[in-house]
C-alpha cells in the first residue's frame, strides 16, 4: 500500500488595471508589445514604483487564505536570463512574503478537506514567447503584470481530490474579485509536485509536473504519474527526481529536466524598491472588503433555504448567482423552485447566449415575478418559460407581458374542450393508442393542445380532459 503526497505551486494574475511596478495597462491580450515601456522593458535607469492595489490584492489573498501576514512588503531580485525577462531577473518575494502559514478549507466527498498553505507571495510576471517554426516571438505585454504565487504543503492525497481543491480555489479568488481565475486563460496557473512511498514511510522523491491548463488534466497527469511511480517501486527501481510534461494528447507525462538541485537565483533585497509599510488603515480595508467565502456561504444557505449539499455549491461557485439566487428569494419567491429554474432553463440561455445571468435582462425581482404567477396559477409553465426567455433578452414589464402577448392561465374547461376535441379527432390512431394503455401518446395530445392554446390551457385540465374524451365519459 503505497501514500500519496501532492503539492501545488499557484499563480493567479491580478485584476488591476496597471501593472505591478509601472503604469503601462494590464492587459496583455492587446496588440503585441504595446503596453509596455522603458520601466517593464529594463532600461537602464528606469526605476520600479509598486502598485498598491496589486498589494491590496495580494493581502485579501493572504486575509482569505488565513495567513499570517507581513507587515511590510519586501522584494528581492531572482535573478536567471531567458528571453521573456528582458531585465534578466524578476522582481519576487523569497524571504519575506506577504503571507505564510496559512490554510483552505474545501468541499470534497461530502466532507471538508484542509491544505496548508506555506507562502503567498506577489511579483511580476514574464513575457509570453510565441513559437513559429524555426523562430521565437515575444510578446511583453505581460511582462510586469502582476502574479500572485501560493504554495501550498504536500496535504493532498489523489488527482481527484486536486481537482476539487482547484475548482474552490478559484471559486475563492473570483468571490474575493482578485482573479479571473480560468486555467483555460493562463489568468490561473499550476505546477504540480507528486511523490508516492509506502504507507507511513513519509515523502517519497518529488516530481514536478508542468503544463498543466485545466483542473481536469491536472487530476489526469497525478492519477498517470502516481501509477508510473508505483510501477517503477514494485519493478524494484526508484523514481528519479525530475521535472515532468503533460501530454494531453497522449494523457501521458514526459521528461523534461533530470535529477534536478534546488536552483540558485542569487536573491537579493531588491535596491530600488524600500520595504513598504501599508499601515492599520490599509490592513482595516483590507479585512473589511473581503465578502463570504464559498464554503462559509455555502453552509449558510444550505441551512436557511433548506438546499442540498450539491445544490448550495452549484449556486456559490460563482459570487454573482448566489447574490442572484438571494436576491431574488428575497423578492418573494421559493427557494427550491427558483433553484430548478435557475439551473435548469436559466443556465441554458446563459450557455446559448454567452451572457452571464447578472447581465442579462432578466432581473432577480422580474424573475421571482415570474415565478409567484406561475405559482398563483396566473401563467403556466409552457408561457413561464417564453417569458423568461423574451426577459432574458429584451426589456418588459413581466405583468405588462402577459396582458400585451394575452398569456394569462386558460383554465376555463368549455374553452379547453373544443381544442381537445379537434386534437383526438385528427388523430384516431393515436387516440385509439391512449385507449388501449398507451400513456406515452398522451404527451402527444398535450402538446397539440398547447400549440393551439399557445401554452396556455392548465396542463391538469388538459390531461383530464383528453383523458375522458378517449374513453368516451364526455362527448
Amino acid at each position: 500500500m503505497y501514500d500519496t503526497f501532492i503539492g501545488l505551486e499557484i499563480h493567479i494574475q491580478l485584476l488591476t488595471k496597471t501593472k505591478v511596478f509601472c503604469g503601462c495597462s494590464n492587459n496583455y491580450g492587446d496588440e503585441p508589445n504595446t503596453n509596455v515601456c522603458p520601466v517593464c522593458l529594463g532600461y537602464p535607469g528606469t526605476l520600479p514604483i509598486l502598485n498598491t492595489d496589486a498589494l491590496f490584492m495580494a493581502y485579501q489573498v493572504v486575509g482569505a487564505l488565513k495567513c499570517k501576514r507581513a507587515e511590510a512588503a519586501i522584494f528581492e531580485r531572482k535573478n536567471y536570463f531567458y528571453p521573456d525577462m528582458p531585465k534578466n531577473y524578476q522582481i519576487s518575494q523569497f524571504a519575506d512574503p506577504v503571507g505564510i502559514n496559512g490554510e483552505v478549507i474545501f468541499p470534497f466527498q461530502g466532507e471538508e478537506h484542509r491544505v496548508r498553505i506555506h507562502d503567498v507571495h506577489l511579483e511580476e510576471d514574464a513575457g509570453k514567447m510565441i513559437h513559429a517554426g524555426d523562430m521565437s516571438l515575444l510578446d511583453y505585454n505581460r511582462a510586469g503584470t502582476p502574479l500572485l504565487e501560493i504554495v501550498t504543503e504536500p496535504d493532498l492525497r489523489s488527482g481527484e481530490e486536486t481537482e476539487a481543491f482547484l475548482r474552490y480555489f478559484r471559486t475563492l479568488v473570483r468571490t474575493i474579485g482578485v482573479s479571473r481565475g480560468n486555467m483555460e486563460e493562463g489568468n490561473l496557473r499550476c505546477d504540480a509536485n507528486i511523490s508516492i512511498n509506502t504507507h507511513g514511510a513519509g515523502l517519497g522523491t518529488k516530481v514536478e509536473l508542468k503544463n498543466i491548463n485545466s483542473s481536469r488534466f491536472v487530476r489526469l497527469a497525478l492519477e498517470y504519474e502516481k501509477e508510473r511511480q508505483i510501477g517503477i517501486v514494485e519493478a524494484g527501481g526508484s523514481v528519479d527526481q525530475e521535472t515532468r510534461l503533460w501530454n494531453e494528447n497522449k494523457d501521458i507525462t514526459v521528461v523534461m529536466r533530470r535529477k534536478e538541485e534546488s536552483k540558485d537565483y542569487r536573491y537579493f533585497p531588491e535596491p530600488d524598491l524600500p520595504p513598504y509599510r501599508p499601515g492599520e488603515d490599509f490592513f482595516r480595508r483590507v479585512v473589511e472588503s473581503l465578502p463570504e467565502l464559498p464554503l462559509d456561504r455555502q453552509k449558510r444557505m444550505e441551512a436557511a433555504f433548506s438546499l442540498t449539499d450539491e445544490q448550495a455549491s452549484y449556486l456559490c461557485e460563482e459570487k454573482a448567482r448566489a447574490d442572484y439566487f438571494e436576491t431574488a428569494v428575497a423578492a418573494g419567491t421559493e427557494a427550491q423552485h427558483l433553484y430548478f429554474w435557475m439551473s435548469g432553463d436559466l443556465a441554458a440561455l446563459v450557455n446559448k447566449s454567452g451572457t452571464p445571468l447578472e447581465e442579462s435582462r432578466l432581473s432577480p425581482e422580474k424573475l421571482a415575478t415570474v415565478l409567484r404567477l406561475l405559482d398563483n396559477g396566473e401563467i403556466h409553465g409552457p408561457i413561464a418559460k417564453k417569458m423568461v426567455a423574451l426577459l432574458f433578452e429584451e426589456e418588459h414589464d413581466p405583468e405588462g407581458l402577459i396582458a400585451e402577448r394575452g398569456w394569462k392561465a386558460l383554465d376555463d374547461t368549455s374553452k379547453i374542450l373544443p381544442v381537445v376535441k379537434r386534437a383526438v379527432d385528427a388523430n384516431p390512431s393515436a387516440a385509439e393508442q391512449l385507449k388501449q394503455g398507451e400513456t406515452k401518446v398522451l404527451g402527444f395530445f398535450m402538446g397539440q393542445v398547447m400549440k393551439e392554446t399557445g401554452g396556455r390551457a392548465d396542463p391538469e385540465t388538459a390531461k383530464a380532459l383528453i383523458t375522458s374524451y378517449v374513453k368516451g365519459e364526455i362527448v
